[in-house]
Protein backbone atom coordinates (compact mmCIF):
# COMPACT_ATOMS: atom_id res chain seq x y z
CA UNK A 1 0.00 0.00 0.00
CA UNK A 2 1.53 3.32 -0.81
CA UNK A 3 2.37 5.89 2.16
CA UNK A 4 3.24 9.23 2.21
CA UNK A 5 6.49 10.63 3.22
CA UNK A 6 7.52 14.32 4.46
CA UNK A 7 10.44 15.90 2.56
CA UNK A 8 10.57 18.78 4.57
CA UNK A 9 14.02 17.83 5.42
CA UNK A 10 15.31 18.06 1.98
CA UNK A 11 13.41 21.53 1.09
CA UNK A 12 15.19 22.78 4.17
CA UNK A 13 18.28 21.66 3.24
CA UNK A 14 18.27 22.79 -0.31
CA UNK A 15 16.68 26.43 1.20
CA UNK A 16 19.40 26.62 3.87
CA UNK A 17 21.72 24.10 5.02
CA UNK A 18 21.93 25.74 8.48
CA UNK A 19 18.35 26.43 9.30
CA UNK A 20 17.40 24.18 12.44
CA UNK A 21 14.05 22.79 13.17
CA UNK A 22 14.09 25.08 16.18
CA UNK A 23 14.14 28.08 14.27
CA UNK A 24 12.00 27.04 11.46
CA UNK A 25 9.71 26.77 13.77
CA UNK A 26 10.15 29.80 15.63
CA UNK A 27 10.12 31.56 12.48
CA UNK A 28 6.92 30.01 11.33
CA UNK A 29 5.26 30.04 14.33
CA UNK A 30 4.25 26.84 15.11
CA UNK A 31 5.02 24.11 17.56
CA UNK A 32 8.17 22.99 17.36
CA UNK A 33 7.41 19.12 17.81
CA UNK A 34 5.21 19.56 14.85
CA UNK A 35 7.99 20.32 13.28
CA UNK A 36 10.32 18.38 14.05
CA UNK A 37 7.79 15.23 13.65
CA UNK A 38 6.82 16.27 10.19
CA UNK A 39 10.97 17.24 9.77
CA UNK A 40 11.96 13.17 10.95
CA UNK A 41 8.84 12.02 9.06
CA UNK A 42 7.02 10.57 12.20
CA UNK A 43 4.03 12.45 11.52
CA UNK A 44 0.39 10.26 10.86
CA UNK A 45 -1.92 13.31 9.64
CA UNK A 46 -0.46 16.68 8.15
CA UNK A 47 -1.96 19.85 9.86
CA UNK A 48 -3.08 22.13 7.16
CA UNK A 49 -2.43 25.38 8.90
CA UNK A 50 1.14 23.33 9.06
CA UNK A 51 1.51 22.86 5.60
CA UNK A 52 0.16 26.35 4.63
CA UNK A 53 3.12 28.16 7.19
CA UNK A 54 5.68 25.69 5.23
CA UNK A 55 4.90 26.34 2.11
CA UNK A 56 4.36 30.59 2.32
CA UNK A 57 7.89 29.94 4.28
CA UNK A 58 9.96 28.33 1.83
CA UNK A 59 7.80 29.97 -1.66
CA UNK A 60 6.74 26.06 -2.74
CA UNK A 61 3.37 24.16 -3.37
CA UNK A 62 2.13 21.58 -1.00
CA UNK A 63 3.61 18.63 -3.28
CA UNK A 64 7.35 19.65 -2.81
CA UNK A 65 6.65 19.07 1.01
CA UNK A 66 5.09 15.64 0.76
CA UNK A 67 5.79 12.32 -2.08
CA UNK A 68 3.64 9.16 -2.43
CA UNK A 69 5.94 6.05 -2.08
CA UNK A 70 4.97 2.61 -2.14
CA UNK A 71 6.17 0.44 0.57
CA UNK A 72 8.37 -2.15 -0.40
CA UNK A 73 6.62 -5.12 1.26
CA UNK A 74 3.68 -4.15 -1.24
CA UNK A 75 5.73 -4.64 -3.91
CA UNK A 76 6.41 -8.45 -2.81
CA UNK A 77 2.75 -8.67 -1.94
CA UNK A 78 2.22 -7.71 -5.62
CA UNK A 79 4.11 -9.94 -7.44
CA UNK A 80 3.32 -13.00 -5.20
CA UNK A 81 -0.48 -12.02 -5.77
CA UNK A 82 0.21 -11.85 -9.67
CA UNK A 83 2.21 -15.20 -9.62
CA UNK A 84 -0.87 -16.68 -8.38
CA UNK A 85 -3.06 -15.17 -10.45
CA UNK A 86 -0.67 -16.16 -13.59
CA UNK A 87 -0.60 -19.85 -11.65
CA UNK A 88 -4.48 -19.99 -11.55
CA UNK A 89 -5.20 -18.88 -15.34
CA UNK A 90 -2.80 -21.65 -15.87
CA UNK A 91 -4.86 -24.60 -14.26
CA UNK A 92 -7.98 -23.12 -15.77
CA UNK A 93 -6.64 -23.88 -19.16
CA UNK A 94 -5.41 -27.84 -18.75
CA UNK A 95 -8.78 -28.19 -17.27
CA UNK A 96 -10.54 -26.53 -19.89
CA UNK A 97 -8.42 -28.73 -22.41
CA UNK A 98 -9.79 -31.87 -20.72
Amino acid sequence: MPVIRSKLSEVMEKHDPKLSIRKLAKDINYHFDSVRRMYKDEMVQYPRDLLLKLCTYFNIQPGELIRMESDENDWAIDKANEYEEEGNDKEHGKDSNL
